[in-house]
């Protein structure tokens, strides 16, 4: 702790809305229903989506116990390399800290592509000069106070849910077959080829939703972390499957993967509920959408950047982003994420790369196998964690039972998305490049305990400091202006 730096986040500025807000966002709804949901119709041919979307939102929900239990106790920005360090030990912490930095930075910077390519094709142009525009509209609200942010990430996240609700209600009261159909949730539609295949897209379009965590230092209520991710995982899984259902609905199970095929399917079965002018908000605010997941992601890589740079496992110049010791934005932080994606962008630009079949395919990807992998990790931390950090009488289901369900769970989702990352990729059958991206996680997280290691040697002090580095909360006063 004496080696680090003693700044901090301004406390309690993130009430438990505000933490249930950035995990939702994150996930996007509006971009599941429109590009989600369609995609894996259309590429898996599962009838049996929503039941699917219902399992995996249970499992995700499984592994937020132990994880979240761990960032209450830690109230650490860097939520994944905190409670490795804590939990099994300094090595594992700063390895799960890079992969945290690739997978968030990943997963945001994707983002860009899926918003040029979107705006590209229906207004012509460059995409990567609406990434730009993009990027300097993040970039500005990753250095305000998270406040502003969480305004503007909650204000679309309520009107995307509400066209999701829209969207339920205009294929149910319409249905192809004349009948509402509950084909959608049969058990025995998940004993088909595709099913594996489902799973790995579900999996990575609930990725994001561990976002709270990392905003302990800021919370008003460090144990709302637990009820706000867990509800957002459950109450998105909920909402996706009735999605999924709906589309099945109306447009008859038989034949919603040959029709998902069609990118205009959603819009056309909101236009059932008003006319034209439904589908075109929905198409608005499907950019809005997909800004907001952008600045969430943004914000979460940004405080891993600060908390790092603070106990100088990261260049310690990265910490400095405000005046005194209370820190309203990791400035450095944040302006480290927007430098790090203006330079993907224009590599994927300078390439002549798809935006979309490339740019945000390959790296979304990478970011959701990443999460996957770092929440099992948490739940085996949670196991393992000392009294110390788990306390003297530690509650037999946040720290026992359910992160060993959890990690059950999150082994055979893991598996899945692994054995079918080809499908995630849209590579050709049998191809062994999709195999790249356990590969490079791997080699992130071995390049991660090499510097501890090195830390371990030169600088001990750093090294004894891992995951432990959060001020003490009277060195840093209260600021109750700024609450949400």
């Amino acid at each position: 702790m004496s080696a680090g730096l003693q700044v901090a986040l301004t406390r309690r500025t993130v009430t438990p809305a505000g933490l249930w807000v950035f995990g939702a966002a994150a996930s996007a709804p509006l971009v599941v229903l429109v590009g989600g949901i369609p995609a894996i119709y259309a590429t898996t041919g599962v009838v049996a989506l929503p039941l699917t979307y219902v399992l995996v939102a249970v499992g995700v929900a499984l592994l937020a116990v132990g994880y979240t239990a761990m960032a209450a106790r830690v109230g650490h920005p860097a939520a994944y390399y905190a409670i490795l360090a804590r939990g099994v030990g300094p090595g594992w912490g700063v390895a799960a800290g890079m992969v945290a930095l690739v997978a968030y930075g990943a997963i945001q910077t994707s983002l860009y592509g899926l918003l040029g390519g979107t705006l590209a094709g229906a207004f012509g142009g460059a995409w990567w000069v609406y990434a730009a525009v993009a990027l300097a509209v993040v970039g500005a609200l990753g250095v305000r106070t998270i406040v502003l942010s969480t305004r503007v990430l909650g204000t679309v996240l309520v009107v995307s849910l509400l066209i999701v609700v829209v969207f339920v209600v205009a294929g149910a009261s319409q249905p192809a077959a004349g009948a509402v159909s509950w084909e959608g949730f049969e058990v025995s539609g998940l004993a088909v080829t595709g099913i594996g295949g489902a799973v790995a897209f579900v999996v990575a379009s609930l990725m994001g939703v561990d976002a709270a965590g990392s905003f302990g230092e800021e919370s008003i209520d460090k144990t709302s972390i637990g009820r706000a991710m867990i509800g957002a995982a459950l109450v998105l899984g909920g909402a996706y499957a009735l999605a999924a259902w709906a589309t099945g609905v109306a447009v008859g199970p038989g034949s919603v993967a040959e029709q998902a095929a069609d990118p205009g399917l959603p819009f056309a079965v909101l236009e059932r509920a008003g006319g034209w002018w439904v589908g075109a908000a929905a198409g608005v605010l499907l950019v809005f959408a997909i800004i907001t997941s952008m600045v969430a992601f943004h914000c979460v890589f940004a405080r891993y950047v600060f908390a790092m740079a603070r106990e100088r496992t990261l260049p310690v110049g990265l910490a400095r982003g405000g005046s005194g010791k209370r820190v309203k934005a990791p400035r450095n932080g944040s302006l480290t994420q927007t430098v790090v994606a203006a330079g993907v962008v224009a590599g994927f630009g300078v390439a002549g790369l798809d935006p979309i079949g490339q740019m945000f395919t390959w790296l979304s990807s990478l970011g959701a196998m990443g999460l996957l992998s770092l929440l099992l990790a948490a739940s085996v931390a949670a196991l393992k964690a000392p009294p110390e950090v788990s306390g003297p009488r530690p509650g037999v289901w946040q720290w026992r039972l359910a992160p060993f369900l959890g990690s059950l769970a999150g082994c055979v989702l893991l598996g899945l998305m692994i054995l079918n990352a080809g499908p995630l990729l849209g590579a050709a059958p049998g191809s062994a490049y999709p195999y790249l991206l356990p590969v490079i996680l791997l080699g992130v997280a071995g390049l991660g305990g090499m510097w501890a290691g090195h830390l371990r040697q030169v600088r001990p002090e750093v090294h004894a400091g891992i995951g432990h580095g959060t001020p003490p909360t009277n060195a840093v006063p209260d600021d109750v202006d700024f609450n949400i």
